[in-house]
């Protein structure tokens, strides 16, 4: 029996029992890592291509235009979700290097400050919907709580991975190798020690923002700043089109679509 329209909590028209975000599988964690790189060798290009503040300013109209499209689907569309997940990237890079470029506050003041916006997203969620489970996005509601969440863990990442590899002296590579350790600790825990399904997929999903970043850092960015020298130009096109073939393999074959008998992530709630 197809499925019956419905209307959701602020008033628009979706699918009942529709997720609007795909099913958490390796080509979620693929493309995930793919868009945080990206966003940041994308950020990174743009502000010296051209006058910064033109830059930021394209990277919130993208942001705006990704999320409005998103927001427009009655149900997960591959192609909308992942378009507004690369402009939270391409933004969220921006917003973190803002306040460290044009205001001068620390890396590790703005971590925290990020930290502090991430956690207060989290609690409201949580006491509103009584979950944080992103196999409940299904109104619009819940969708503007997950993407508060995206957009403060982007800034959140881009914060730490900078704050790790310029800061703490570590390097690029050597700072995405410290994130891809800590990605390993709750993918551990989750699939060998039963740990909380929701808690592991928020932390890996924090950390894969400073490890893409790192990784496209240490790619782009010049030999003499510890970089192989590729250009950011470069490996944002080379990023980009990596995430375009993944993304139009999950279109046609439709194996990140959650069912819409599928239950709550773990049926675990935090």
């Amino acid at each position: 029996m197809p499925r019956t329209s419905t209307v959701n909590k602020l008033g628009r028209l979706t699918l009942q029992g529709a997720r609007r975000v795909p099913e958490v599988t390796i080509f979620f964690w693929a493309i995930k890592a793919l868009s945080t790189a990206m966003g940041e060798s994308t950020s990174d290009y743009l502000v010296h291509a051209m006058a910064p503040q033109l830059a930021v300013v394209l990277g919130f109209v993208g942001f705006v235009i990704a999320l409005a499209i998103q927001f427009s689907r009655q149900r997960y569309v591959a192609w909308a979700y992942w378009l507004a997940v690369v402009g939270v990237g391409v933004f969220g890079t921006m917003a973190a290097d803002v306040l460290h470029v044009g205001f001068g506050v620390p890396y590790a003041v703005s971590s925290v400050l990020y930290g502090v916006v991430l956690l207060a997203v989290f609690v409201s969620w949580q006491r509103t919907e009584r979950t944080l489970s992103i196999h409940s996005v299904d109104t619009d509601r819940r969708e503007l709580f997950y993407w508060a969440a995206v957009v403060a863990t982007f800034a959140m990442g881009t914060a730490v991975g900078d704050l790790t590899a310029v800061t703490l002296h570590l390097g690029y590579l050597a700072s995405g190798l410290v994130f891809a350790g800590v990605i390993a600790v709750p993918a551990i825990g989750y699939w060998r020690l039963g740990w909380n399904p929701i808690l592991t997929f928020w932390i890996a999903y924090v950390a894969t923002r400073p490890l893409g970043a790192s990784f496209a850092d240490w790619m782009g960015k010049p030999r003499t700043a510890g970089g192989l020298g590729w250009g950011d130009g470069s490996v944002a096109l080379a990023l980009t089109f990596a995430i375009v073939c993944l993304v139009a393999y999950l279109t046609v074959t439709r194996r990140d679509v959650q069912s819409a008998g599928s239950p709550a992530y773990g049926a675990a709630q935090l």
